[in-house]
């Protein structure tokens, strides 16, 4: 039987900042964007959630929640600084590292370099080093499968530890609130609690064929969980998705060239990163988000691929034409390239010279022809 360990750490971005500048230590701590604009909160410390300020929430309500709050840009690179050394401490232990972001991460210690055969010994081993070297806590979750372990990191934050042992795992599956259920957000959650699904007891009720057909393929993996199954492995090398970018604007806008001007903008971006990362994708979205916080997204595939920004760009007008950019305010704009693949997988067009070209062709000068197969 497998033994996984999901770490996650507690407000990361604001437990960073607080570390780095002591007057922090204490108080409501908001890491996003302005109070006073369009922005949203990336993340907040403790002291900020007591006021009932979370992620994604607009930083102008979390400034009327939490006047007193300070509010911080985020640092990025600073994060990711201290993400690294964290990661390294996991390595240390497994080399079945499976990041899930700067802050949390599976680690499957089945077998591990210590051979400790405690996974409840390592998790608190883990989490005292990491105290040690970065100054922060960190939350575990021990058990033995991916979703039982990440479930339990939640339960006793911050810093806490919680054990989810096979004997124990159907009691706490049958008391556990159906939001807490990986894969359930809040239309998920609405949809089930209309039939009745409020703990893992009601959803054991239904067949995997009444889960499948109230929620699709995700109904076979609820009708799983609840039972305790996920054998899903901890991924060491997880394949990136998407290369994207977006932004929230500090004012609405309505024209259409503009809307198109700031397409090309993030085109840019993008394009940019696909050949920093030497990969390329097969499917370019667009996103707009109008002023009364409806979404939508329009996405347009290629069988060649979208290699840099030159590839983009003849898109993003045929895109645009099937929104209603020009029509209605836009308060967001983002574009992102899916289905990655490695441009070196591609085979290699060369190019051939014709056995006839010469007899074609006046003497002393030979006209090249390409051709891509």
């Amino acid at each position: 039987m497998r033994k996984i360990i999901h770490i996650d750490m507690d407000a990361f971005f604001a437990s960073v900042e607080q570390k780095d500048h002591k007057d922090l230590r204490g108080k409501p701590v908001i890491v996003g964007g302005d109070p006073h604009g369009r922005g949203v909160v990336a993340a907040c410390s403790y002291e900020a959630r007591a006021f009932g300020i979370h992620s994604a929430m607009s930083c102008a309500k979390a400034h009327q929640l939490c006047p007193q709050a300070v509010f911080i840009r985020p640092r990025k690179d600073r994060y990711a600084e201290v993400s690294r050394e964290i990661m390294m401490i996991f390595h240390a232990y497994t080399d079945l590292v499976e990041p899930l972001s700067l802050d949390e991460a599976f680690l499957d210690i089945t077998s591990n370099t210590c051979n400790q055969p405690s996974a409840t010994l390592l998790a608190e081993q883990i989490r005292s080093e990491i105290k040690t070297s970065t100054g922060l806590s960190a939350s575990a979750g021990v058990s033995y499968n991916k979703f039982l372990a990440k479930v339990a990191s939640d339960q006793n934050k911050p810093d806490g530890l919680t054990v989810i042992t096979p004997n124990q795992a159907r009691s706490f599956l049958m008391q556990l609130p159906i939001r807490k259920f990986f894969g359930v957000g809040k239309v998920t959650e609405q949809k089930m609690l209309r039939r009745g699904i409020r703990h893992g007891k009601d959803l054991l009720r239904f067949s995997r064929e009444e889960l499948v057909a109230y929620f699709g393929k995700n109904g076979s993996f609820f009708y799983d969980i609840v039972r305790g199954i996920d054998n899903r492995p901890v991924q060491a090398h997880r394949t990136r998705k998407s290369i994207g970018t977006e932004t929230t604007l500090h004012t609405d806008i309505l024209e259409w060239q503009q809307v198109l001007e700031l397409t090309v903008q993030l085109a840019e971006k993008v394009g940019s990163t696909l050949q920093r990362k030497k990969t390329a994708g097969k499917t370019l979205t667009l996103k707009l988000r109008y002023n009364d916080f409806t979404t939508i997204t329009r996405s347009r595939s290629s069988q060649v691929g979208f290699f840099s920004t030159s590839d983009i760009y003849p898109l993003l007008q045929p895109l645009l034409q099937t929104t209603e950019a020009g029509q209605r305010k836009i308060r967001l704009v983002g574009l992102t390239v899916s289905n990655l693949f490695d441009p070196q997988t591609l085979p290699i067009c060369r190019q051939l010279m014709l056995p006839f070209i010469q007899e074609l062709s006046p003497p002393g000068k030979i006209t090249e022809h390409s051709e891509h197969f």
